[in-house]
């Protein structure tokens, strides 16, 4: 099993981000930690203690919690949870918080492994215009401050695409980042969400982002420089040098048992999934009530069919055609093979040992082979059903 912390909490809001995490009012930090605690101890005894291969601390920005919060919420996890000997315990944190040295040390203390770093931009007035409360000193102190406690395993979150950047500014930060030593690398097109203030500067042209053609290159070219210096792809946005892939995401992307705790953190665990509240107070009121799963749903055979897809082809190993086949009973080609033939002419997509996987040009329109892949899908279930 995977377990996902969710701290819902930031300093600023960021004008890009969609996810869910806002400024902490007086006494929502307690009622939070008073209510994760519970609901840590609450599975733990539903589960009876179960084995977890990694635990990840996200949100958000977990490095606001303070060092006794982090300490204390670090013993409950190994009380309520049996950690394998060599588990990826995960945190995150941005620069000007996860580089303070009592919370190193609490993270240090609580055995986390990995440490995981918004940089986003080498450039202040990029982090500026993303709404970023950290500048590139942060950066470099924090880092240093994670080698001289000894953290070896070091992600750092990067954005390409940013508004006036072109695919020189993008390498050269690849390049900064580089010379910064870390092990691994997440490297996302900034994406327009939905009623953020990205999107309104965006509506009213008081930022313009690169087209179509300038993010592709950045993808296509960033991708073979990290490659040059040891970064191997493994999945779509994410780089790293041998041995130090994120074991956590590799477990949802194979599909794995996974359980979310936190607001609006989500779980699926034996076939069900439910979402806790996103809402604080709401959150707080079902942890007490011990309803948070009240909602769960059964994954029915199509959903797990659509997810064993879509997630095994965001990774570079790609699709196992006989897991495929053992889900649905049916082969793969049986389905696809005129899409699969067209792509390939294309070079979009290649078999090979077995696997299915998207080259590097067909990540770049992974969501339109996968909507055309789909539609197949539901018209194979149809026939199904209509025999």
């Amino acid at each position: 099993m995977l377990l996902y912390i969710h701290v819902p909490f930031c300093r600023s809001k960021c004008g890009y981000c969609g996810f869910h995490s806002h400024t902490p009012q007086s006494g929502q930090m307690e009622a939070y930690v008073d209510a994760l605690l519970i609901e840590l101890a609450h599975w733990g005894d539903v589960y009876g203690r179960p084995e977890v291969s990694s635990v990840y601390f996200g949100g958000g920005t977990p490095s606001l919690l303070p060092p006794n919060v982090i300490n204390a919420l670090g013993s409950s996890v190994r009380r309520s949870f049996a950690l394998e000997a060599d588990a990826e315990v995960t945190f995150e944190g941005n620069p000007e918080s996860i580089g303070a040295m009592d919370t190193l040390q609490a993270l240090k203390d609580i055995g986390v492994t990995r440490l995981s770093i918004g940089v986003q931009s080498l450039d202040n007035a990029q982090l500026t215009a993303l709404g970023r409360p950290h500048r590139v000193r942060d950066v470099h102190r924090a880092i240093e401050q994670a080698r001289v406690l000894g953290f070896g395993n070091l992600n750092l979150d990067l954005i390409f695409g940013l508004p006036g950047t072109r695919l020189k500014i993008w390498l050269d930060t690849l390049r900064g980042v580089l010379d910064l030593g870390p092990q691994h690398l997440s490297c996302y097109a900034l994406t327009v969400e939905p009623d953020t203030p990205l999107e309104q500067a965006c509506f009213d042209s008081s930022i313009t982002l690169p087209n179509e053609q300038e993010t592709s290159k950045m993808f296509l070219y960033g991708a073979d420089l990290l490659e040059e210096h040891g970064f191997l792809q493994y999945e779509i946005s994410n780089f790293a040098k041998l041995g130090f892939q994120s074991r956590h995401n590799l477990g949802y992307w194979e599909g794995k048992d996974y359980l979310g705790l936190g607001p609006s953190a989500v779980s699926t665990v034996s076939g069900r999934r439910w979402a806790n509240p996103a809402d604080l107070g709401v959150y707080v009121r079902s942890v007490e009530s011990k309803t948070l799963d009240t909602n769960a749903e059964q994954l029915m055979l199509d959903e797990r069919i659509k997810e064993m897809v879509m997630l095994r082809l965001r990774t570079t190993r790609g699709l196992n055609l006989r897991g495929y086949r053992a889900l649905t009973g049916r082969a793969f080609m049986e389905v696809h093979r005129p899409l699969v033939e067209a792509l390939s002419r294309k070079d979009l997509v290649r078999i090979k040992d077995g696997y299915l996987r998207l080259t590097r040009h067909g990540m770049l329109v992974s969501d339109a082979i996968l909507s055309h892949m789909f539609e197949r899908e539901e018209a194979a279930r149809q026939n199904e059903l209509s025999e």
